[in-house]
């Protein structure tokens, strides 16, 4: 990232923890150079950056000052605070910087953006990121990268199409994404359900089921599990990539979150495939904001010709306006700094999260239990006691103004399902995080003492 970018959001997060008052003056480019060890040019830029986002405004030979909007002001203890929403905290959607790739876009690829594209997405686009890709040790080709609208047009496709096993069955994760579970149910494609939890998966029994069933792909969320949190260490990833070859049968990876990975070893499923296995899904939603419908799809090469085909006969071409913008977006550099920013926003929720609900457990009397991760995410689980109805405790929670999501749309009709809660805190306020999971855990523990 370079680093006038890098220091836009050390100078935002200054501006926004400071007590600065609109129209207060910001220290000098000298005070401010020799502070974060860098260059005056550098000072200068990300300044100047920061006055086109309306956060601060310059006077000649005085220097730069403070514009407090509503947004920056210190936030206040919301009425309601909602721990169901999965959607990304429209705080931190990247408004500004994007409003200038779509007009940069347009003037740049005027002739390209009003007529048809191709089935396969946009050449540059495709380019940039296929290179961004091998930070996520995701090596691949140009052809086999595809851009779709959105990862569950992906999943739809892949579902439909026919793959070269010969296999019809579809093997999924339960709980799961619960788009993809309504969309095979609605259409009654063959599909059959393991359960995952937090200490992982059964391999016997998912090698079993790749033995004896047939299964034409197994659709999994190796890291950062919607809905439970949790992840796949390497090696059951390498363990994953083996038994596909062996029986011959695809891994789908939705690796979702991969811009909000920690661990630098914690690499995908695709990284250990040598069959050609593994079909690579990656979103855009969930880190920039999920109106943009735009996810990357890596298809092997046996894989690649049939779902080009059934994208063409879908819908033609994902949207060229989105596409060139993407493309501007991510080049600049505005993708990693953007990246940067939310990725620290979201760590320093997830680290609250965790701490409050280990706290509550503890001393819930058994009410419910949650399980800790060495590297926690913004979205978890809790298994409530089995005395304890999740509808009911939701519905109560909902009246002390306390959103929290059930499970019933994440699991296949006639799965059996655990008794477990989902939170997510993207769009809970730091402040509020601590005494909301005080006051789940407070009434769980009321209900398990009754």
């Amino acid at each position: 990232m370079y680093m006038y970018l890098k220091l836009m959001n050390e100078l935002e997060d200054l501006i926004l923890k400071q007590p600065y008052k609109d129209g207060q003056k910001l220290p000098s480019i000298r005070s401010l150079s020799e502070q974060y060890g860098c260059s005056k040019s550098s000072i200068i830029k990300a300044l100047g950056e920061l006055e086109k986002r309306h956060l601060l405004y310059a006077m000649p030979k005085s220097g730069y000052y403070v514009v407090k909007g509503t947004d920056s002001a210190p936030s206040e203890a919301s009425p309601m605070l909602n721990f169901a929403a999965a959607a990304p905290d429209p705080n931190v959607f990247p408004y500004l910087d994007f409003q200038h790739c779509i007009n940069k876009a347009i003037d740049t690829y005027q002739k390209d953006l009003f007529v048809y594209g191709t089935a396969k997405g946009m050449a540059s686009l495709i380019d940039i990121v296929r290179k961004q890709f091998m930070s996520y040790q995701v090596f691949t080709e140009e052809r086999n990268v595809f851009v779709v609208s959105g990862v569950q047009q992906a999943l739809s496709l892949l579902a439909a199409m026919p793959f070269p096993n010969g296999k019809q069955k579809v093997l999924i994760e339960q709980p799961g994404y619960h788009l993809f579970i309504e969309y095979l149910e609605t259409r009654r494609v063959p599909v059959i359900g393991i359960e995952r939890r937090f200490a992982g998966i059964d391999f016997d029994r998912l090698e079993k089921i790749f033995r004896t069933e047939d299964i034409k792909f197994f659709y999994t969320m190796p890291r950062f599990h919607n809905p439970l949190g949790c992840s796949y260490t390497n090696k059951e990833k390498k363990r994953l990539a083996k038994l596909a070859a062996k029986y011959d049968v695809y891994i789908v990876e939705d690796d979702y979150l991969a811009d909000f990975e920690q661990d630098s070893k914690a690499d995908p499923i695709f990284a250990h495939d040598d069959s050609s296995h593994v079909i690579y899904l990656k979103s855009y939603s969930k880190i920039i904001f999920p109106g943009l419908r735009i996810g990357i799809a890596v298809m092997p090469d046996l894989l690649a010709e049939t779902f080009r085909l059934y994208k063409k006969q879908n819908d033609i071409d994902s949207s060229m306006l989105s596409q060139a913008a993407l493309e501007i977006y991510l080049r600049s550099g505005m993708f990693d700094r953007h990246r940067a920013k939310i990725r620290s926003r979201y760590a320093a929720r997830a680290k609250l999260l965790d701490a409050a609900l280990a706290k509550e457990a503890a001393r819930s009397g058994g009410a419910f239990t949650y399980e800790r991760s060495r590297n926690p995410i913004v979205h978890t689980h809790i298994l409530l006691d089995k005395t304890i109805s999740a509808p009911l405790m939701i519905a109560k929670l909902k009246k002390e103004s306390i959103l929290l999501g059930g499970l019933d749309r994440d699991y296949l009709a006639h799965f059996e399902r655990e008794n477990i809660v989902k939170l997510n805190a993207t769009s809970v306020n730091e402040d509020d995080i601590e005494r909301g999971i005080e006051r789940i855990g407070a009434l769980l523990a009321q209900s398990a003492r009754k």
